[in-house]
């Protein structure tokens, strides 16, 4: 009888609260008590929220009201006694809970995957998979109603997941996540904020990352519970505004309504799922279709005599430039400060008795997959995601470099400082030896993810195989990485006889920027991607006009386009590619090409699909009597020789392009 007459008398002071048993403190923010008409307990939530025990409020209240609308003279004091001695707050807090499950709930189901679809009127259309769930919770018995409401909770969570993923995804690499073959990329994410970050602050936000998902997929679940208990317990009313929501619908969908030109009529949750299930399919399907055309090798039979017979003699290097893409020559916000690198390279390089051609390739990615361009380059296959790397990889399709190798005319050789532990994959591409970045003595720091500067790399080079007096013919590949995100520390260029073991760039990079602090501002990362580009040409041009001779061969390219912070949406994933050689019978072979002179390509330059190069390169060079190699120059200047002709300044020459970041 107390603890009935403490319900009546909640509105007296404290002390007599707790008199009657309900101690100052206990119950917790939002507990409620009341009882249903025959005056069972109702305790443990607050206004409009299921009961702890399990029971739905709208099984224990009386016919059409709420638990907070029993009247005070039926509830029991207890637990929830506070919320009746503040019913305004309880009623507040309640409804604040309410709306914001309501908001999250909206916002999963109309997100956009993609940052340029990422506006206010994304947010105010009506979702069609809102409706359809509500529908069927509507109908749904007690049990059924809450196993389905976790259930479609979870489920909303996983598709909110999703498109926080093809948002990064779309930012970084122009394309969608693909749930299958995607997730080795964490690798690499997981090293660039080792990089940027250091060890304990890659570790932190791994961390805070896996709280994060947890958290969403939690109160997603428990939004989705929250919101099923209220259109239950008002459940004429939200039988009426789900019809009218879904007649409202059809009528935008089949008038195409729009705001702002976006539709009203959302089914953005289910066109997301639907298409992550087709590129599941497709990517199944896919591996039969490059199994297929892999088959196909329109050199596979050539015999090894008739490969290549135009550059018998040649020093024939293949470098790729870290994220060297189209918008480095034509953004207006770079395009005239590597115009100008570019335009002096080719004067600088003209002086030296070279000439170039350019054009451009169009890369099969954007932002990060360096490893997959350079296949693509160098198979003659269009090799966009990890399965057909893999499948190229581990078959016989002849490269490029392979090519090379099988006459017998050459030794092939790798400068790839950006491969820090076994590469496997290193045996497909047909190299009598790679030097990764264990192998060419560097004892300097690593400046961000690049571990060697590229200068380095070009000196490596000179010092281990081309600096050898009397070298047999050479073909190497090297990746140049000192432009790979995120573009600071830049290494500077220093004289080619004080590179020596790399302990100069110790100090090199004090004094550079620091990555945290540039990629604090958009504009700031693009003028140091600009730099680090720069720096890369600069560096490769003044090698060649330092080391290069009369049978060198330079074919150099950008292997994809930087990110979204640099390039802004829909720069495209053409690459610049310049082919250099001393000997004019070189150039003469692909004057067909309709490349232009010069180390940049202009706008009206070609642009072929960058697996089409391989054909076209051993078609110009094959079976044809070609150039004959010129004289073989004296001894090359190798580690602490002095090189052929002084070096340049440094506004003049710069280090050479290292590995590629994101090549394995």
């Amino acid at each position: 009888m107390s603890r009935f007459k403490g319900s009546h008398e909640l509105p007296h002071t404290e002390e007599e609260s707790t008199e009657e048993g309900t101690p100052a403190g206990d119950a917790l923010a939002g507990d409620t008590a009341g009882a249903g008409p025959d005056g069972a307990v109702m305790g443990g939530t607050g206004p409009g929220e299921a009961d702890l025990d399990g029971t739905d409020p709208d099984e224990s209240a009386p016919d059409g009201a709420a638990p907070d609308e029993v009247a005070p003279d039926e509830a029991v004091a207890g637990g929830g006694g506070r919320w009746y001695r503040r019913p305004a707050v309880a009623r507040v807090a309640s409804r604040v809970t309410t709306v914001l499950a309501a908001l999250l709930v909206l916002f999963a189901l109309l997100l956009p995957n993609q940052l340029t679809r990422l506006t206010p009127g994304a947010f105010v259309r009506i979702p069609v998979e809102g409706i359809f769930v509500a529908a069927v919770l509507l109908v749904r018995q007690p049990v059924a109603r809450r196993v389905t409401a976790v259930l479609a909770g979870v489920a909303l969570g996983l598709v909110t997941l999703l498109n926080f993923l093809d948002l990064g995804f779309y930012s970084v690499l122009d394309r969608p996540f693909d749930l299958v073959l995607d997730w080795i990329l964490f690798d690499d994410a997981e090293s660039f904020l080792r990089d940027l970050f250091g060890p304990v602050g890659a570790t932190a936000a791994v961390i805070g990352v896996g709280v994060l998902v947890l958290a969403l997929l939690v109160l997603m679940a428990l939004a989705v519970v929250r919101l099923s208990h209220l259109m239950v317990r008002h459940s004429v009313a939200t039988t009426r505004t789900t019809l009218v929501l879904g007649t409202v619908w059809v009528t935008c969908m089949a008038l195409g309504v729009q705001i702002a030109g976006v539709p009203v009529a959302s089914r953005s949750a289910a066109e997301l799922v639907n298409s992550h299930v087709n590129l599941v399919s497709e990517g199944l399907k896919d591996e039969r279709v490059f199994a297929k055309e892999a088959s196909v090798d329109a050199f596979r039979d050539t015999p090894p005599d008739q490969l290549l017979t135009g550059l018998r003699g040649k020093d024939v290097i293949f470098a790729f430039i870290e994220s060297y893409g189209r918008s480095a020559v034509e953004d207006p916000a770079m395009a005239s400060q590597v115009g100008t690198v570019l335009d002096d390279g080719t004067s600088r390089l003209k002086a030296a008795g070279y000439s170039s051609r350019s054009g451009f390739l169009t890369s099969p990615v954007a932002g990060a997959g360096s490893w997959l361009a350079h296949s693509t380059f160098l198979s003659g296959m269009w090799i966009k995601n990890q399965q057909r790397y893999r499948s190229v990889t581990s078959s016989d399709r002849m490269t490029l470099t392979s090519a090379f190798r099988s006459t017998g005319d050459w030794r092939t050789v790798g400068i790839m400082p950006g491969v820090t532990r076994s590469w496997p994959e290193g045996k497909f591409f047909g190299l009598d030896h790679i030097y990764d970045s264990r192998d060419i003595g560097y004892q300097g720091p690593k400046f961000s993810w690049s571990p060697v500067p590229d200068q380095y790399s070009l000196a490596a080079f000179e010092r281990l195989e081309h600096g050898k007096p009397g070298h047999e013919p050479l073909m190497t590949e090297i990746v140049l990485a000192s432009s790979h995100n995120p573009w600071a520390p830049i290494p500077k260029m220093i004289g080619w006889d004080e590179v020596g073991d790399g302990s100069v760039y110790h100090a090199i990079k004090k004094a550079g920027k620091d990555p945290q602090e540039v990629w604090k501002d958009p504009a700031k990362v693009r003028t140091e991607y600009r730099r680090a580009i720069e720096y890369s040409l600069n560096s490769l041009v003044s090698y060649v006009e330092n080391y290069g001779d009369d049978n060198t061969v330079l074919v150099v390219l950008g292997d994809h386009q930087p990110n979204a912070t640099v390039t802004g949406p829909g720069a495209g994933r053409d690459v610049p590619i310049s082919i250099v050689a001393h000997d004019p019978a070189v150039l003469d072979q692909i004057s067909d090409w309709g490349w232009q002179d010069g180390l940049k390509p202009g706008p009206q330059a070609p642009v072929w699909k960058m697996d089409s190069f391989r054909d076209r390169f051993l078609t110009a060079y094959g079976p044809k009597s070609g150039p004959k190699p010129g004289p073989k120059s004296g001894p090359k200047p190798g580690s602490g020789a002095a090189p052929k002709s002084a070096p340049k300044s440094d506004s003049k020459s710069g280090p050479a392009p290292s590995r590629s970041a994101s090549t394995p």
